[in-house]
Order: C-alpha cells, then sequence, then structure tokens
C-alpha cells in the first residue's frame, strides 16, 4: 500500500507537468555544451589579449557548473538554468565578464533579452539561450587552467576568494555538498517544492522559503531515514518539521561538528544552516507572518499524512491550493506599474527585493499578514503592470492607515533605486473584488526578475579598448545619454 501511495506521487507529478520531457532535457544539455564552448573561447581571447604566452594560452580554460533547481534534477519545463562561470586568475569580472564576454554572448544568434545584473549581492548576466532563460554570475579562481570535471569543494581551488566570489560560490557549494550528503534526493525535493508552491509557501522574496531551505529540510529528512520510500519520507517531513523546536537550527549531518551560531544574533525565525564552510545560515526573511503560516501548513501536512494507509487517503487533498479567499476577507492589493515593458522587470524586482520592509510593517499596524507571492495582470489595464494580493488576517482594527503604510514603504524603495521610477498603488479590497483567476493562483507563473539592462546600440557608446593590445576593441559601454556617468547601463 506505501508504495503504491509513492507511485500515485509520482504519477501526479508527471500529470502535473513538472517532469521535463526527454526533449527538453536534451535541449538543456545542447546549451549547457554550447555556453561552456563559448566560455573556453572567451578564456582563450582574454589570454590573447593579456599577452600572455603561448603555453598559456593553450593551457587556459574555465567552464560552467550548474546549481539550483537544474543543478538538483528538480527543475520543470519552464524553470531557468543557474549556471556559474569559472574563470581563471587573469579574468576579471568587470572588465572581462561584463564586457568581452558579455559582447561575445550578445552577438549569438541564439542569444537574447541579455542583461547585466550588477549591482546584486550575486552579479550576473542574465539571457535567454534558445528559449531557455539563463542565470550567470562569475568566480574567479586563481589557477591559470580550470577544469571541465572541476571538483569545487577541493580547497586548491577556494583559496584567496574575495566576498563576492564567496556568495556566487555558496548556490553551487551547497548544491555539491547536498547531492554528496544526499544523492537521491530528487523526488522527495520535487514533491516538496510543488507542496510549498501549491500552498504559497515558497519564495524568498515574499518571507517564505527559498529552493536552498527546502533542499535542505528534505535532505535532512532523507539523512534521519535512508531506507524509507518517497511516501513515507514526505510523511516524515511534514512530522518533523511541524514539531522542530525552532529557533534550534537545521543542519546536514556530515560527521563533523560545527561551532554553534546563536540564532538570535542572526534574528532568524527559522536557521537553516549551509552544508559547507564556513557554515553560515542561509539567507532568510522570513518574519513573524510567514514564519506563522509556513509552521501552519507543516502541521496540515502532517495532520493528512500521518495516516498513509488510509483507504480513503488522496495526494490532491494535501497539494490543493492555498485558498486564499476562503481563508481572508480582506486583501492588500499592491499594484506596480511602468510606462514601458522593458521597464516593468526593473521596477517590479527592485520593489520585491524591498518586501520584507513592507511586511514588518504591516505586522507593526495589522498584525498577521500572508503575502501571497503570485503575480497577476489585469487584462484590461494598458500599461504594463504586475499585482499582488496578500491575505490580511483579522488584527489589531479593521481601519488600517494605508497612506502611511505606503509612506514608509516609498521611503524604502526610493533610496538606491537607480532605474526610471514606476507607479506603485497600495489599496485595500474586500475577497469578492479578488478576480477569480487571482483567487487560486500560487502555481508556477513565472516570477519578474529584476535586470540592468545595457542600453540599445543606436545610444552613444564609449569604446573599451584592451589594456594589454592596444586597438583591440573589446566592447563597449553604454552612457545611458549622460556623459557624466559613463558605466551606467554596462
Amino acid at each position: 500500500m506505501e508504495e503504491e501511495r509513492s507511485l500515485s506521487l509520482l504519477q501526479l507529478m508527471v500529470n502535473e507537468g513538472l517532469v521535463p520531457s526527454p526533449e527538453e532535457e536534451e535541449n538543456r544539455k545542447i546549451v549547457i555544451e554550447k555556453l561552456k564552448q563559448i566560455v573556453v573561447a572567451w578564456v582563450k581571447r582574454v589570454a590573447w589579449q593579456r599577452r600572455l604566452p603561448k603555453q598559456d594560452i593553450a593551457a587556459s580554460s574555465a567552464t560552467l557548473l550548474t546549481y539550483g533547481s537544474y543543478g538538483l534534477g528538480v527543475h520543470g519545463s519552464e524553470s531557468d538554468i543557474d549556471a556559474l562561470c569559472v574563470g581563471p586568475y587573469f579574468a576579471t569580472i568587470v572588465d572581462d565578464f561584463f564586457i568581452v564576454l558579455y559582447n561575445m554572448l550578445k552577438s549569438r544568434p541564439e542569444v537574447s533579452e541579455i542583461h547585466c545584473v550588477k549591482d546584486a549581492k550575486v552579479p550576473l548576466m542574465r539571457f535567454e539561450f534558445d528559449g531557455i532563460s539563463i542565470d550567470l554570475p562569475f568566480v574567479q579562481l586563481k589557477v591559470l587552467a580550470v577544469p571541465e570535471n572541476l571538483d569545487i569543494l577541493n580547497p586548491v581551488f577556494l583559496r584567496d576568494i574575495d566576498e563576492t566570489g564567496w556568495k556566487s560560490l555558496s548556490g553551487v557549494l551547497a548544491n555539491t555538498r547536498i547531492c554528496r550528503l544526499v544523492p537521491d534526493l530528487e523526488s522527495m525535493l520535487r514533491c516538496v517544492k510543488f507542496w510549498a508552491k501549491r500552498r504559497g509557501v515558497y519564495g524568498n522574496l515574499n518571507g517564505f522559503l527559498g529552493g536552498i531551505h527546502l533542499a535542505i529540510l528534505a535532505a535532512f529528512v532523507c539523512q534521519c531515514d535512508p531506507h524509507a520510500g518517497l511516501s513515507a519520507l514526505i510523511s516524515h517531513f511534514f512530522k518533523t518539521f511541524a514539531f522542530w523546536p525552532w529557533p534550534r537550527p537545521v543542519e546536514l549531518q556530515e560527521g563533523t561538528l560545527h561551532p554553534t551560531l546563536n540564532p538570535t544574533e542572526t534574528r532568524l525565525y527559522m536557521p537553516i544552516r549551509l552544508p559547507f564552510s564556513p557554515y553560515e545560515y542561509c539567507h532568510s526573511n522570513i518574519t513573524k507572518s510567514t514564519f506563522y503560516k509556513i509552521r501552519t501548513e507543516f502541521l496540515r501536512g502532517h495532520n493528512l499524512t500521518k495516516d498513509l494507509l488510509k483507504f480513503d487517503f488522496d495526494w490532491h487533498n494535501v497539494l490543493e491550493p492555498f485558498p486564499y479567499t476562503k481563508k481572508y476577507a480582506r486583501f492588500l492589493k499592491i499594484f506596480l506599474s511602468a510606462s514601458k515593458q522593458d521597464e516593468l522587470g526593473d521596477w517590479v524586482g527592485w520593489i520585491k527585493s524591498r518586501f520584507r520592509c513592507l511586511l514588518f510593517k504591516l505586522e507593526e499596524v495589522q498584525g498577521l499578514c500572508d503575502p501571497n507571492p503570485a503575480e497577476h495582470i489585469d487584462v484590461n489595464i494598458a500599461d504594463p503592470h504586475v499585482i499582488f494580493y496578500w491575505g490580511l488576517q483579522a488584527g489589531k482594527t479593521n481601519a488600517i492607515d494605508i497612506k502611511s503604510v505606503k509612506d514608509v514603504f516609498w521611503r524604502n524603495i526610493s533610496t538606491g533605486y537607480q532605474g526610471p521610477f514606476g507607479k506603485m498603488e497600495l489599496s485595500i479590497v474586500q475577497a469578492s473584488q479578488v478576480p477569480k483567476s487571482a483567487q487560486f493562483d500560487t502555481l508556477s507563473r513565472k516570477r519578474t526578475k529584476a535586470c540592468w539592462k545595457m542600453m540599445d546600440y543606436h545610444q552613444r557608446r564609449i569604446p573599451i579598448y584592451s589594456q594589454h593590445v592596444p586597438q583591440y576593441i573589446v566592447g563597449y559601454v553604454s552612457t545611458n545619454g549622460d556623459p557624466e556617468y559613463p558605466n551606467a547601463g554596462v
């Protein structure tokens, strides 16, 4: 019976379109192989610009390491590919990655919508390659040749890496450690991720669980019961974390003891330790409200799966979409718009990165809030826009001073934003005013990501010449029409 429950869950994942077809998998492998060839050619070009000896140019190399959902094998048909570009000691992020490699990629017919995200915690390029979205950060290792089958956990390769490099490496390091400690995680993690999306507790920017959090929690349960079947693992997952004594940290078993960090110092509601040195906690935006909802959903999952052998057990009950309009009578409507479609991604991405501030303010004046991560479009509105509906629990008062909330949040988002400002409107709406299309949609709609774009080639550009080979142009920098800020928009 338990095996039958596992098979029915796997079939449900297939029916929901969560498992890519063999053709889609092959296409992704081809894209990654092409990208590897491009970065190898890029490194040879940079080595030649640096006037390295011929034997060093011949020996130089770079590679790509995939991570995230693709690296863990839990990606879907619409998933991005996260791939880290690992370069040698002479390739720099400013001149070589963001200019030389950028121009090489931009010239390729397979590449479209390429953007440079320079000011993020993890600087990267974002683009479409044969229709697949790629996020490509960069790290520089202190070696001449980066082997294609690089063992990134080898300490020889990890010496003298700066802080930005460590942030870029963290996703790959976490994935690699998780896969080595728990090699058969794929089915379990795919199910857990699907549950989190369905129940509206997936999305780090909204204060919920991100992919790395779920991967470590799932791997922890697999380590605790390595011989259990899939259905039993899901049941154990909910039981374990429904009654977990937070803020006790969750960490994978590696056979070594790590110095204990004080969770109160990190201000984390749900501390989850990264499985590599230095043993820090996963970045988290969880607040009082989202912590309450996550724990509630763990408990609900436990109550529904504690008896898997019941005759009428049905996985669809466990994975039922969260009924927002039945749960909440009122919602905070967040309306974000921009004058142009290509400016909307910047604007929405920036505001989402500041959602935690809005959550804190709402908790202060209202009480608990449920920030539904799903993004919606009103077909009757012409301007490019995105709408969020956040559930409001009955709190201290039914009268929220929405103007003061907006004023506080606007001051927060106005600080540091370098792109064209869009519009933001906050309002309180009743459940009956939430469109039907937005009432239960907590699933895999593509998220709007922040992008800082290279301006178009009709604008005045400054040619950048190689420092090592006179008269050799490595690329261009857009001035954005402002000669005082020649580096803006790279």
